[in-house]
């Protein structure tokens, strides 16, 4: 390998202000651990908060944690401090039930505001599988129809037929970033509503739901949020839709009064219209302790390290990797890229597990992608460094 690019690494990571957080983290010295994207890594003081949790919350106080531990208000309040991370104004955003689940409610509550005359709905054709499968119920049950069209597409695609759009900020596959801002002044300018999910962005990189306007936006907490496997989703209505937020999935959480036990639902005020059931406290609360990792970060800090992480891993790549083996599909401009790499190569579920053996962890979506997530609170140069050097060993 490169003496000069190694030298680059050690550098990069001498002048990093983000490098203390990586010890924040559960991560073994032997392993460069680029699946965030995927899976984040563990936070190392969850454990001993669950301990806690489980032993004190639940097995000591039982039904009294509700109040006495702020159970029930845990949705809301979890909420508060994922806002400040997608540029989200406090009492908008609360966290429940999955990704799936909440594209659902935002979905069915952009058509419902968007009135009986839009029916039309336009949803991003790279889209994750799952959020093109909602929003076909989502059309069925609304009696609205839907086009899938690439996201380049979408700003020509709409008109006075347009109720809402879906659309991914990052792709999943790709690594492109959609234009946010513009895409959504679009989508506004047609008398629609924007519907974006955040899954591959919030964490990564700044969203600015709030300065710019976005109607509706659901996103996981188990990616560059670290909140751990399954954990809950979380759900922003913008604040001047909320007293007219019509939720598709009504629940006695989000009822008024939910211990009135009336039959006649009547919608709570605020975020607190997004829930539905018994929130899951245990996954909750341990993803409202993994978020203390972002005390004290900026996240334009953390753009600023994923394009310098993601540029230099895409130079080594250049520099080690045999010429033809490999080849980018993650846009090079900054503007377009979110905080993954993502390569084509031939047989790549083999590759990467090769890789996984010599202990570099990715991911790949079949046929022919590699896919490297870099979470910049605990991915260093020398990691990057690394990768592409295992890479190219194994395709040399």
């Amino acid at each position: 390998m490169s003496e000069a690019l190694a030298g680059q690494a050690a550098a990069l990571d001498a002048a990093d202000e983000l490098a203390a957080c990586r010890a924040l983290f559960a991560l073994d010295d032997d392993v460069v651990y680029l699946d965030g994207n995927s899976l984040g890594a563990l936070p190392r003081h969850v454990p001993a908060r669950m301990q806690d949790v489980i032993a004190r919350e639940w097995g000591q106080l039982r039904i009294r944690s509700w109040e006495e531990s702020g159970w029930w208000t845990a949705p809301e309040r979890i909420g508060d401090r994922i806002a400040p991370l997608v540029g989200a104004d406090r009492g908008t955003v609360v966290v429940g039930d999955s990704t799936s689940v909440n594209v659902f409610k935002a979905l069915v509550g952009a058509v419902r505001l968007a009135g009986d005359d839009r029916d039309e709905i336009l949803v991003d054709a790279s889209t994750f599988p799952t959020d093109g499968y909602v929003a076909e119920s989502a059309a069925r049950m609304t009696g609205r129809r839907i086009r899938a069209l690439a996201p380049q597409e979408i700003v020509g695609a709409l008109g006075p037929r347009t109720a809402a759009v879906l659309v991914n900020h990052v792709d999943y596959r790709s690594g492109r970033l959609n234009d946010l801002p513009a895409m959504t002044a679009a989508i506004h300018a047609a008398g629609a509503l924007a519907v974006w999910d955040l899954c591959h962005s919030a964490g990564a990189l700044p969203v600015g739901v709030g300065a710019h306007g976005v109607d509706f936006a659901v996103g996981c907490t188990y990616k560059y949020l670290n909140g751990g496997p399954g954990s809950p989703a979380y759900l922003y209505v913008r604040g001047d839709h909320q007293a007219r937020f019509d939720t598709p999935l009504p629940g006695w959480n989000s009822h008024e009064d939910p211990f009135g036990m009336r039959s006649a639902y009547a919608p709570g005020d605020g975020a607190v219209r997004g829930r539905v059931g018994t929130p899951d406290i245990l996954s909750m609360l341990a993803l409202e302790s993994a978020l203390d990792v972002w005390d004290g970060v900026s996240i334009d800090a953390v753009r600023a390290k994923s394009l310098a992480l993601t540029d230099f891993f895409l130079e080594c790549v250049e520099a080690y990797v045999p010429a033809g083996r490999v080849s980018s599909v993650t846009p090079a401009a900054h503007a377009e890229r979110g905080s993954q790499v993502s390569l084509s190569c031939e047989k790549a579920g083999e590759v990467m597990r090769a890789l996984i053996e010599r202990g570099v962890v990715g991911d790949y979506r079949r046929p022919d992608v590699l896919r490297f997530g870099f979470t910049p609170l605990y991915v260093g140069f020398a990691d990057a460094e690394r990768a592409a050097g295992e890479l190219a060993a194994l395709l040399d």
